[in-house]
């Protein structure tokens, strides 16, 4: 059975569990447009969780990509990961195509003062 994909949009009041990769991209392309916030949370299940006394706990995802649609060509991108899959492209490679190259930074700098959040 493939390791399943979680994928959480809506602020969080919505998640989904997908069998793949393109699974994800084909569901973000169909239900993006229509939802209620353009960002979708990409988590992948890691290794499993082992309670104090050993006991195996569940399982775990971790964030592997957000996908937001209100980026420019953001669509487009999708598009030809989903496309890249069909050739035979690994997820991994597809998932690090799409992040970016350095983490974002949620302040600037203002002279002289503290660091501030961007504006929306």
């Amino acid at each position: 059975m493939p390791t399943p994909w979680q994928l959480c949009f809506d602020d969080g009041h919505q998640q989904r569990y997908l069998p793949d990769r393109a699974a994800v991209l084909r569901y973000v392309l169909a239900i993006g447009p229509k939802a209620a916030s353009k960002r979708f949370e990409v988590f992948a299940e890691s290794g499993p969780i082992q309670l104090a006394d050993g006991r195996p706990g569940g399982r775990a995802f971790s964030l592997v990509e957000v996908i937001d649609l209100s980026r420019p060509g953001e669509m487009e991108r999708l598009r030809a990961d989903l496309a890249g899959l069909a050739d035979g492209s690994t997820p991994q490679e597809s998932v690090r195509r799409g992040l970016p190259t350095e983490p974002e930074s949620h302040t600037f700098d203002v002279e002289g003062g503290p660091l501030h959040r961007r504006p929306a």
